[in-house]
């Protein structure tokens, strides 16, 4: 197989981090943007590169014969993108979340099994060096049994008309929370404030429990007054704390104090060691994977089942918010007044 060529539909906000990154790795075959004008800023930025207004061209013909998609557009598009490229028989790589309703997802499987397909999920956070040091400290027995986790995503950025906040930033974080536990959760309760648009929230605190006794906690809001990604994990030997919104994204490693007051009157760390590990971008990692996905590598890594069970979790959260509500999307904790 000669050069792989990967066309990224979507060129939107994340999308054009796909193209980017894609650029300099020398794969990027096409791109796909139904805005004129977006796409005409493509044209002048990457001027070798097939630009095109629909998907429906990248199939046109054999002209272009892409190797593999990515699909970076809004999640209510995501269905029926992949199912266009899943029947062609072409490798994709879908953003999260993989869609907005369980029923879809279990769509996009049939598919890929129908047509012996590859579908990768954007859980990007599954590539960072960082959340992959954690987990080889897990299996090294550092933190001891996990107890708890608990993640913060927490910005003032876009706000979503589509979904919820909990649907747009905690896929990030459930799909960490099912790397780490190797379970799903037996509990989802969530809560949370629609302030700015009536029926979507835009802040939720969402409680999950997990089989051997492991509990944890999502908290994302696109409310805050300032940006933080922390990422807490606490075992019954050490705990770890990750800051990814911060300069040089710090990660801490706190060992217990086996030798504190025997009376459990008080729980101490010895002083935090800060924990070295690769300096690779994850999108960079994440697309190189897909690449080796491409020519042949079985998924194992961000897989569909995974994609799935993290819109099992988004759907068990949302029935929590507002259990009468039909929709995947949330509700409004009150009723019409």
């Amino acid at each position: 197989m000669g050069r792989i060529k990967i066309c990224v539909v979507g060129a939107g906000g994340w999308g054009k981090n796909h193209i980017r990154t894609l650029s300099k790795l020398n794969a990027l075959g096409g791109i796909v943007e139904a805005d004129s004008h977006q796409r005409n800023k493509m044209i002048e930025l990457y001027p070798n590169v097939n630009c095109l207004s629909s998907i429906e061209h990248a199939f046109k013909n054999d002209f272009y014969d892409f190797d593999g998609f990515v699909v970076a557009t809004p999640p209510i598009t995501h269905v029926k993108l992949a199912e266009q490229i899943l029947t062609k028989n072409k490798p994709v790589l879908v953003e999260k979340p993989l869609t907005l309703s369980i029923d879809e997802a279990q769509s996009l499987k049939n598919l890929v099994k129908n047509f012996n397909g590859k579908l990768m999920v954007g859980h990007l956070l599954l590539f960072h060096p960082a959340i992959m040091k954690m987990k080889k400290m897990i299996q090294d027995n550092m933190l001891g049994n996990l107890q708890y986790i608990y993640s913060n995503r927490l910005n003032l950025g876009v706000v979503r008309k589509e979904e919820n906040v909990f649907w747009s930033f905690a896929p990030h974080d459930l799909s960490l929370f099912q790397f780490f536990t190797e379970s799903f959760p037996v509990n989802v309760q969530s809560s949370g404030g629609a302030y700015i648009q009536k029926n979507i929230h835009d802040t939720t605190m969402t409680y999950l429990k997990y089989p051997n006794g492991i509990h944890g906690h999502i908290y994302v809001s696109w409310l805050h007054p300032f940006k933080e990604h922390r990422l807490v994990i606490i075992g019954s030997k050490g705990s770890l704390h990750f800051e990814d919104a911060v300069e040089k994204k710090p990660l801490l490693y706190y060992e217990k104090d086996q030798n504190g007051n025997s009376d459990l009157s008080s729980i101490k760390n010895k002083p935090s060691k800060t924990i070295d590990y690769e300096s690779t971008l994850p999108l960079n990692n994440e697309l190189e994977y897909f690449i080796d996905v491409i020519k042949g590598k079985t998924i194992n890594k961000a897989t569909l089942n995974e994609g799935i069970d993290v819109v099992k979790i988004l759907e068990m959260a949302t029935n929590s918010l507002s259990p009468t509500s039909s929709t995947s999307l949330g509700g409004d904790l009150e009723k019409d007044k």
